[in-house]
């Protein structure tokens, strides 16, 4: 006898599928004549079953629909016994069997059990244990495909013997992790074919072109194949002095390109650094070369430890590995040598004159004529014993200065006799006591260049005068001469990057510390939950020139939000939450709903959450009275609740004595025929799933300044420009239960380079999208899943006004 409608919907609830998925079942009379045989094979018409056997009964049921096989029906009960005892616990399982079972006239179990996986277990560890070692195996075919391979890595994996039982998202993931660190993120290599480089015809000049970083899937635009870096000269291509030189050169190097990143240790690094950063190490990656990390570390007055780490961790945040790091003071013994060789070669002697006297002699403020100094003809060995006074000690800071013997009548003020040593009584971060004279920028930085056999000093335009000076020392030692370079610094409109500035806003306590997220020094951007790639797609947009790029902020927001747009998950998050009693529900009312991270984005997979008789909503999605503007909910107007399969009316409100709305008295309308205007988030009081998670804080960053150029404020008008409602901090917010599941899968994106906050403490790479709301990460302060405090990374375009499309 065939059961009723009735009957049905009494089986399938007790086989713990929710509401929703029973009644989309009941209107499929074939899938519901199915599944009512899967249970009654499974011997369950009685007892039930939890909610994960009863979806893979309801998975048999649709898989049988498919099969034409009659044979499959006879071995239907097996596949069900085996769902129920727990053998079989995955979709894939399920369908491993039918496709066992299927045309078999009878069943061995021990290749039953073999086929289907039973008995096999996959824990993360072993997850990464074995992509770990496909990765190994295949490590030169991967090198050279680079990310053009990983679909059918992902493919090859799903065919492993163990990996193909293991959950796939998990697989997925893992493999992104070991891709990156094995290649890097993308770059200009891993653009679709016929997108590289300027033989593109036609449109590739477009605007659409240059919008997008390197390698972007967005972006056909390349910045090394264009512009400023395309027109570098190839390694060789720079003149020499004495061509033996470059012969010596070649013969170190190969032929490659050999850049560097030279930092000064005496601060943390800003946005206009990443620029930089980007263009040194990526031209070097992309023509397949080598970049070092060099410390500039010649004034040990200003250099600490953190800074030099902070720097290297920058860097690796960002994505690129140093061939070598080294330090100027590395090279502290040669350059002395190279100083001494100097002055024999008449062309540096010791000067005794002071600051103001070096000033004058250079044409002072009146630019008047300029004259040598008195001690510019003293004897060469003269000029070399005192040096090795000022080695040994014998002079105080400012008593005595090397300086170089260059060409007072030259323009350039970069040739008028620039200091090359001066005397210091400051011990060394690295070399301790040993030297009380340290060389200047502008005698180390063109002769490390020559050590290490850099063959292109890319360098930022206020460098440009520098070039004739750095030649020129190189010329006049006879060493290997590199090639200066410059193109246009990288500015934010509506930051500071003066150190001194911050230091000042630090030190007087108006912001947090030097990671501060309204800061726009790296650290702070990273603390504020900014993606790495977001940073360096946001380079490669601006390009690189030779004219300054002054970007506003709001330009370098739209950036980021494209980078996050569908690369993070989705949650349901209340910045300002109300109660919502839905009163035509039973106290134990808990309905299950499926809710992907991203739905444009299945791989991301879903997360579930409970409907129960009380339920949060924001308070911004409520009003007493409709209007033409508002679709969520009123008195008079019902809303959707995200994915859930009825509208909530609203009844009636209750107020506290300030006449703020302090609770909603709702039903939830489960007769409704309708489909609401609109759907608002929410979250659940359910205690059994630790929902709601309340949050410790919340904070929302505007512009630390009120005006657009901060950086031409004096110190003392600093203050009175900062902006009062530039960090805003809710105490209330809530969020779904799906940030624990976000917080154990970290990073977001997957393309991050960070490690996510449950391997290496980095909690700002658990990103996602608080609809309608923002883009949101987990701030450094949350110490505990009970003590959650979130930063808001950017806002969403136009969310004002924005209607929920998700």
């Amino acid at each position: 006898m065939e059961s009723s409608v009735e009957e049905l919907d009494k089986k399938f609830m007790n086989i713990g599928l929710n509401e929703t998925r029973v009644k989309d079942t009941l209107k499929n009379k074939k899938l519901s004549s199915a599944l009512n045989r899967v249970i009654e094979g499974a011997k369950l018409n009685e007892s039930g079953c939890d909610r994960s056997v009863g979806n893979l009964l309801l998975t048999l049921a649709n898989e049988s629909l498919k099969q034409k096989d009659t044979k499959l029906l006879t071995h239907e009960p097996y596949i069900c016994s085996k769902i129920v005892k727990g053998d079989l616990k995955s979709n894939l399982q399920v369908s491993a069997a039918i496709a066992y079972c299927k045309s078999r006239d009878s069943i061995n179990e021990e290749e039953f059990d073999k086929e289907s996986g039973v008995g096999v277990t996959c824990t993360p560890e072993q997850i990464n244990e074995l992509v770990s070692q496909y990765i190994k195996e295949n490590e030169a075919k991967i090198s050279e495909q680079r990310y053009s391979s990983f679909n059918a890595t992902t493919s090859a994996l799903r065919q492993h013997p163990i990996l193909k039982w293991a959950p796939q998202l998990e697989v997925k993931q893992t493999l992104d992790q070991k891709y990156l660190e094995l290649l890097g993120p993308k770059d200009e290599r891993d653009a679709p074919a016929g997108k590289k480089g300027k033989g593109n015809k036609g449109k590739a000049d477009t605007k659409d072109q240059k919008k997008g970083a390197t390698g972007s899937k967005k972006s056909n635009y390349n910045m090394f194949e264009e512009g400023f870096l395309a027109k570098l000269h190839k390694p060789g291509g720079n003149p020499q002095l004495i061509p033996e030189r470059m012969k010596e050169h070649l013969e170190a190097t190969g032929g490659g390109v050999v850049t560097r990143f030279p930092p000064e240790p005496n601060g943390y690094l800003h946005i206009g650094h990443s620029k930089a950063i980007a263009v040194n190490f990526g031209f070097a990656r992309y023509h397949k070369g080598i970049c070092y990390l060099r410390f500039d570390d010649t004034n040990p007055e200003a250099e600490e430890a953190k800074y030099f780490e902070s720097i290297k961790d920058i860097i690796s945040w960002l994505g690129f590995s140093p061939y070598k790091i080294t330090y100027s003071s590395d090279y502290f013994d040669q350059l002395y040598m190279l100083a001494e060789a100097l002055i024999k070669r008449n062309k540096g002697y010791v000067c005794h004159c002071t600051d103001t006297e070096i000033k004058k002699a250079r044409g002072g403020e009146e630019r008047g004529p300029r004259y040598a100094c008195v001690h510019r003809d003293r004897p060469v060995e003269e000029s070399l014993a005192e040096f090795r006074n000022m080695r040994d000690g014998k002079y105080r800071p400012k008593e005595a200065i090397l300086r170089m013997k260059q060409d007072l009548n030259d323009g350039n003020p970069q040739m008028w006799d620039l200091i090359a040593y001066r005397v210091l009584d400051t011990p060394h971060p690295r070399t301790g006591d040993k030297w009380k004279i340290y060389p200047t920028y502008d005698f180390t930085h063109c002769l490390v260049d020559s050590f290490e056999n850099i063959t292109h000093s890319l360098c930022t335009t206020e460098f440009i005068l520098s070039r004739v000076s750095y030649e020129w020392l190189c010329n006049a030692l006879e060493v290997y001469c590199p090639a200066q370079r410059e193109y246009g610094r990288l500015n934010v409109v509506g930051t500071l990057m003066s150190k001194r500035k911050i230091m000042k806003l630090v030190n007087e306590g108006y912001v947090h510390g030097w990671d501060d997220p309204r800061l726009f020094t790296l650290v702070a951007l990273r603390r504020r939950g900014i993606p790495p790639g977001a940073i360096l797609e946001f380079v490669s947009e601006v390009g690189v020139t030779t004219a300054v790029s002054n970007i506003e902020v709001a330009r370098f927001e739209n950036c980021v939000r494209s980078f996050l747009e569908n690369s993070v998950p989705r949650l349901m998050f209340l910045p300002d939450p109300v109660k919502v009693i839905l009163e035509n529900l039973a106290d134990d009312y808990r309905e299950e709903i499926q809710i992907p991270f991203n739905p444009k984005d299945p791989s991301m997979g879903s997360r579930t959450q409970y409907l129960t008789k009380t339920v949060y909503i924001d308070r911004s999605d409520f009003r007493e009275e409709a209007s033409n503007d508002f679709f969520r909910l009123t008195l008079n107007q019902p809303v959707g609740l995200f994915r859930a399969s009825c509208p909530v009316v609203a009844k009636k409100i209750i107020k506290d004595d300030n006449g703020n709305v302090v609770e909603i008295i709702a039903e939830y309308d489960q007769t409704a025929s309708k489909k609401p205007k609109t759907f608002v988030q929410w979250v659940s009081e359910d205690p059994a799933s630790n929902s709601p998670v309340r949050l410790s804080e919340t904070h929302l960053y505007n512009n630390l300044f009120k005006c657009d150029n901060p950086a031409a404020l004096k110190d003392h008008e600093l203050a009175d420009q900062l902006n009062p409602d530039s960090e805003i901090v809710l105490k209330n917010s809530m969020i779904e239960t799906g940030i624990h599941d976000l917080i154990k899968t970290a990073p977001w994106p997957k393309t991050d380079s960070s490690s996510g906050v449950d391997k290496a403490g980095n909690p700002e790479s658990v990103r996602f999208q608080a609809m309608r709301v923002g883009y949101f990460c987990l701030d450094k302060t949350s110490n505990a899943p009970d003590k959650l405090v979130l930063n808001r990374i950017v806002s969403l375009r136009g969310e004002e006004s924005a209607k929920n499309k998700d």
